[in-house]
């Protein structure tokens, strides 16, 4: 019965409850009249299946003359919310009343949201905007408006859908790191490389130190200035300037193999975090995947890791001319990383224990999905 409601509803109209009681009244009238020869019985039907077929006509009639546009959708955050804002326009010399806008969303952001109109006044529009919260990172899009009526007499009910295309973005979200020695090791070796004549720096306290701090949890001992310490009676730590000479960082993300989703997700997230925490220290970093290659740029990176999925076609081959931070659940991947790389691994459970071997030539962070993110990626490695 749903699916000849629903046929009935898109594509002329159906009856609603009311329309079916007042149905079976004209009936019970009709057959009274039939059996008592009673005029006024058959004028009493006759008025009834009038009505009818009034309500019938004017919902479909009501729609006609009416166009949604929607408005871009601008990008968020995973966990914030979706600006969504449709505008209906009635283009006929009638007013239209008591509309139902729905807007479908897909299945895997939400369920549909509706929205009651009162009246679109005559060669006007009506704005309609809503918030849509979100939960994970994706590319979301759909194509379908309906709007729906059973003005005036509420005994029909009609739809009609109109195409009306929309893309979401939604980012993976960006961790606020305070320190990453993972991140900054890297690039105090590249800095350590060469100067801009080429000739290599001094690790001395007046060649690379900018300024002293407080020592904070997660920075490492190597970087602890004992004389002045010892003056002030607590630690402080050098802040050293990271100058790379055209050296640059590249974050590449393993998503051409096979991930536990739960593993992934964090992978994306902490790729997200090492771009832009490389990006406010001033160092020249870079994106890689195994669909995309090499990427730069704060937007195109977000969009692309906001679209990406394991087992992804490998297009590009991973970079060799750069050190790499390299993210990964395969442990095997880690014997061929170029000289000077780090790797993030995340643990795969279906793996037993014995089976994990890590390669010891390069640093490194064996992470555990079960616990906390951030203070993983900031603690010393």
């Amino acid at each position: 019965m749903k699916p000849i409601t629903n046929w009935l509803e898109t594509r002329a109209c159906a009856p609603a409850y009311s329309g079916w009681v007042l149905f079976a009244i004209t009936v019970c009238f009709f057959g009274a009249a039939i059996n008592t020869m009673a005029g006024w019985l058959y004028v009493t039907s006759g008025v009834t299946l009038a009505l009818l077929g009034l309500a019938a006509v004017l919902p479909p009639r009501s729609l006609v003359g009416l166009s949604i546009n929607r408005r871009p959708i601008q990008p968020v955050t995973a966990g914030s919310e979706l600006t969504i804002e449709i505008e209906i326009h009635n283009s006929t010399r009638q007013s239209v009343n008591l509309l139902q806008v729905e807007d479908i969303l897909p299945f895997v952001l939400g369920k549909p949201v509706q929205q009651a109109i009162e009246t679109i006044p005559s060669q006007d529009s009506y704005r309609w905007i809503y918030y849509h919260p979100t939960q994970r990172r994706g590319v979301y899009r759909w194509h379908t408006v309906e709007l729906g009526t059973g003005a005036p007499l509420g005994l029909f009910w009609c739809r009609r859908q109109h195409d009306c295309a929309a893309t979401a973005i939604v980012y993976p979200t960006v961790l606020p790191l305070s320190t990453c020695p993972l991140v900054d090791e890297m690039g105090q070796e590249e800095s350590i490389k060469n100067d801009s004549r080429g000739r290599p720096w001094q690790t001395t306290t007046t060649g690379l130190m900018r300024s002293l701090r407080p020592y904070r949890i997660g920075d490492s001992t190597r970087l602890i200035h004992w004389r002045t310490s010892a003056r002030y009676g607590e630690l402080r730590v050098r802040e050293l300037e990271m100058v790379t000479d055209g050296q640059e960082i590249v974050i590449a993300l393993d998503s051409a193999a096979n991930w536990e989703e739960e593993n992934f997700e964090q992978a994306v997230i902490t790729a997200a975090s090492l771009y832009f925490y490389a990006q406010r220290h001033q160092m020249q970093v870079q994106l890689w995947t195994a669909a995309t290659g090499l990427v730069r740029g704060d937007r195109s990176i977000l969009e692309i890791l906001a679209a990406i999925a394991p087992q992804e076609d490998a297009s590009t081959t991973t970079p060799e001319s750069h050190p790499l931070i390299w993210l990964t659940q395969n442990p095997l991947s880690l014997s061929s990383l170029p000289n000077g790389s780090h790797w993030l691994l995340w643990q795969n459970t279906s793996l037993p224990p014995e089976k994990l071997v890590i390669n010891k030539d390069y640093p490194g962070i064996v992470l555990q999905s079960e616990q906390p993110l951030q203070p993983q990626l900031q603690k010393i490695f």
